[in-house]
């Protein structure tokens, strides 16, 4: 997952972006992407913490003993933040997306017809 020259798995780009503003635990990136796709996308416990360690393993994120929350922080929570590795590798996927929504928008795919 680290390589550049790759897409990331759908769940890996939606893990990145939940975590691009500060640092989340997995029920709150888990809930931060259903917010972010009005509920289209759910992500389950396996594939979560799963894709979890991959990022991590990767060097796109890491854990963090920061809650953005001192009211909510809880000491069996682990939070996850992006790397400079992560930063970089959610740019490119994000870059990549906006070409695919640009082709989609000439080709007159998001208007009504």
């Amino acid at each position: 997952m680290g390589r550049s020259d790759s897409s990331l798995p759908k769940s890996a780009f939606l893990i990145l972006l939940a975590i691009a503003d500060r640092p989340r635990h997995g029920l709150g990136i888990a809930d931060r992407i259903e917010e972010a796709t009005e509920g289209r996308v759910k992500l389950g416990p396996g594939t979560l913490y799963h894709t979890l360690q991959k990022l991590e393993a990767g060097g796109l994120i890491r854990e963090t003993a920061e809650a953005p929350d001192p009211d909510d922080d809880d000491a069996r929570r682990r939070y996850y933040r992006l790397t400079p590795n992560g930063e970089r590798a959610l740019r490119a996927e994000a870059r990549h997306w906006q070409r695919l929504l640009e082709v989609a928008t000439a080709h007159n795919l998001l208007g009504d017809r």
